[in-house]
């Protein structure tokens, strides 16, 4: 049985073990973050992270970037712990914001914004740290 129907047979066990995998890469990060700012409970959901993952890449970057014009450092997601980036957005202290390039998003999108730093952030696969 050599040919076309190994290879289908190899295909389909590479779709089955890949659809165990990623469900399990997901959960590496909480699923959950207490927001200070709404004192509310936010879910981590797919959508929000896709979507602040978005905000990120297109806002942030514009800006944080190696080799940048505008003098702001270079920043990646895991620049902050996770109760570093909450802090970022509930104290609003963050040059971004004196600057008023946070101006152009609304409070949904900078809440998704800190969803997906807060789920990236560099301890957030340190389960100890879940507060």
């Amino acid at each position: 049985m050599k040919g076309p129907l190994n290879r289908k047979a190899v295909a389909a066990v590479a779709v089955v073990l890949s659809l165990a995998v990623l469900p399990a890469a997901w959960a590496g990060g909480p699923d959950r973050r207490y927001d200070p700012g709404t004192m509310t409970l936010r879910e981590l959901t797919f959508g929000n992270l896709r979507d602040g993952y978005k905000i990120f890449r297109e806002s942030c970057k514009s800006c944080h970037h190696r080799g940048n014009a505008a003098g702001a450092r270079f920043l990646y997601t895991e620049s902050k712990t996770m109760r570093g980036w909450n802090r970022v957005f509930y104290e609003r202290r963050a040059r971004c914001d004196r600057d008023g390039a946070w101006k152009g998003l609304s409070a949904d999108d900078l809440l998704k914004l800190n969803d997906y730093l807060f789920h990236s952030a560099s301890d957030a696969q340190d389960v100890s740290c879940f507060v």
